[in-house]
C-alpha cells in the first residue's frame, strides 16, 4: 500500500512538472529565427506540422495570415483551460484571416486520447501534429506545455506565450491585435 501511494505521489509530481502553470514567455533559443524583432524565416518558417488530412503545412503556406500555433496535449491542465479561449479568438477572428493550429505534442500515447478528449472539450480551430524538426526546435529551451506562438501576416514572431491563465490570456489577446495590425 505504501509503496502505491509513493509511486501515485511520484507521478503526480511528475505529471504537475510537465504543465507547469503560466510562466513569462521565455526565448525558444539564442537563435534570431525567433525573435519578436526578426522575421521568422529559415529554419522555422520552413518547419512542417501534418494535418488529421496527412497534408504537411508550414508558416510559409500560410503567409498572408496571422497564425496562432499551440503546442499542447491532452494531460495538460493548462492546455485545457486555454482551449475554450483559443475557441473564442477561432470565432472572432477566423473571417479576419486568424489560423489557429492546434499542434498535439503529447506524443505517440496521447494520439489514440484525442477522439475521447475532443468529445468532452471540443476544438474549434485546425488540429494538427508538428513535425519532430518543428517539435524538437520549439522545445530545444523549454519543454513545457502550452506554448503558444503569435505570428505577423509577415511571418514574423509577435509573441511566444507559456502556459495559460488570466494574464496570458490578455497578453495573448494583445499579442493577436498586435499582429492582426503590423504592416
Amino acid at each position: 500500500m505504501r509503496v502505491a501511494a509513493v509511486t501515485f505521489f511520484l507521478f503526480l509530481i511528475a505529471l504537475l512538472g510537465a504543465c507547469n502553470p503560466a510562466a513569462a514567455p521565455v526565448p525558444v533559443s539564442s537563435r534570431p529565427a525567433l525573435s519578436n524583432d526578426t522575421p521568422a524565416k529559415a529554419p522555422i518558417n520552413e518547419m512542417t506540422w501534418t494535418g488529421s488530412d496527412g497534408k504537411q503545412t508550414s508558416l510559409a503556406d500560410l503567409e498572408g495570415k496571422v497564425v496562432i500555433l499551440d503546442f499542447w496535449a491532452t494531460y495538460c491542465p493548462p492546455c485545457i483551460k486555454e482551449i475554450p479561449h483559443l475557441n473564442t479568438i477561432h470565432a472572432k477572428f477566423d473571417q479576419a484571416g486568424v489560423k489557429i493550429i492546434g499542434l498535439n505534442s503529447g506524443g505517440p500515447d496521447d494520439r489514440p486520447k484525442i477522439p475521447r478528449f475532443l468529445r468532452k472539450t471540443p476544438i474549434d480551430y485546425e488540429m494538427a501534429f508538428p513535425d519532430d524538426d518543428l517539435q524538437s526546435y520549439i522545445f530545444k529551451d523549454d519543454d513545457r506545455i502550452p506554448q503558444t506562438l503569435v505570428f505577423d501576416r509577415g511571418g514574423r514572431l509577435v509573441k511566444r506565450i507559456v502556459g495559460f491563465d488570466d494574464g496570458v490570456k490578455r497578453d495573448l489577446d494583445d499579442a493577436v491585435r498586435s499582429a492582426m495590425s503590423a504592416q
